[in-house]
């Protein structure tokens, strides 16, 4: 894990850690403390310790996960000023995960975003994300 950016934050030069606890921390990238910029004020919060995706965190991680995002929520209430979030795991290369250590994304969103309005399913129940079923799995989906 010597190279992995969570494990070593100060591997990934515009990456900072803005607040943490014994367990967590929770990570910026310097693009997102830009105001007006797209992900203005987002972040992730990751274990300290090398998990690779959210299923595998022990109990005090999830607890420190929980207080810290509380912290975080307050941080980014009063620095950015957004009037809503998303937040999400993405678990698995499949679900769009590209740094196999786990990481919650703290999302703000703002009322002038062009997807306001827009929350995660939305991305996912669009047209071009329809699944191609096999012939035979459409049959017994429409017989049922």
């Amino acid at each position: 894990m010597n190279d992995c950016v969570f494990c070593h934050p100060e591997l990934e030069a515009d990456q900072k850690v803005i607040i943490s606890n014994d367990h967590c921390m929770f990570l910026q990238l310097k693009s997102a403390q830009v105001k007006g910029t797209q992900l203005e004020g987002a972040g992730v919060i990751v274990p300290k310790k090398h998990r690779e995706t959210p299923f595998d965190l022990t109990s005090e991680e999830w607890q420190a996960t929980y207080t810290l995002l509380q912290e975080v929520k307050k941080y980014i209430d009063e620095t950015y000023l957004p009037q809503g979030y998303n937040l999400g795991w993405n678990c698995g290369e499949i679900a769009g995960q590209h740094i196999f250590h786990a990481h919650f994304h703290v999302i703000p969103r703002y009322e002038d975003e062009p997807l306001a309005g827009k929350g995660i399913r939305y991305l996912f129940k669009g047209p071009q994300n329809q699944r191609k079923m096999p012939t035979n799995q459409q049959v017994r989906r429409t017989n049922t």
